[in-house]
């Protein structure tokens, strides 16, 4: 008699384990759309767009012709400020590095000889458009003016 009761609870289990199963497949194929949302609201990852990481000097360089030399980069929270890059010093893995340049107020230049620029480092740069290039980097191409005279003088033996 104990065998037979053991071999029914066995085949009960197995159907209880069959049914349980069968539920679970139904209900979670078409699910209650009030559940989606709450879910959705309780996860933090979802309701939070992505938030976009910032980039060090080097990192904006990169994308400027010749690494930025010449142009204009400044810190995202500086007013009026920037710095004319003048010479950059490369790492191997071409995100760090050092950099220097000449420091710029409201867009004319505060400082006659470059300085070292501290926190090329940390998140925060950009580029700064509309100050252009400067002319004094780019060489100018004119014709020097001749001063000899246009006919040679003949002088007597």
């Amino acid at each position: 008699m104990a065998s037979s009761l053991s071999h029914r609870a066995i085949a009960d289990r197995g159907l209880l384990r069959l049914t349980s199963s069968f539920v679970r497949t139904f209900s979670s194929a078409s699910p209650n759309p009030t559940d989606a949302a709450a879910a959705a609201a309780s996860s933090p990852a979802a309701a939070k767009p992505k938030k976009r990481k910032k980039k060090n000097l080097f990192e904006v360089a990169q994308y400027l012709p010749n690494w930025g030399l010449g142009y204009h980069m400044a810190k995202s929270h500086w007013v009026g400020v920037s710095y004319e890059i003048t010479k950059i010093n490369l790492y191997k893995d071409g995100r760090h590095g050092k950099a220097w340049g000449v420091v710029h107020k409201e867009g004319s230049p505060a400082a006659d000889a470059p300085k070292k620029i501290s926190g090329v480092h940390k998140r925060c740069w950009r580029y700064i458009p509309s100050l252009s290039k400067s002319t004094e980097s780019v060489p100018s191409m004119t014709k020097p003016t001749e001063t000899a005279p246009a006919t040679p003088e003949v002088q007597p033996a």
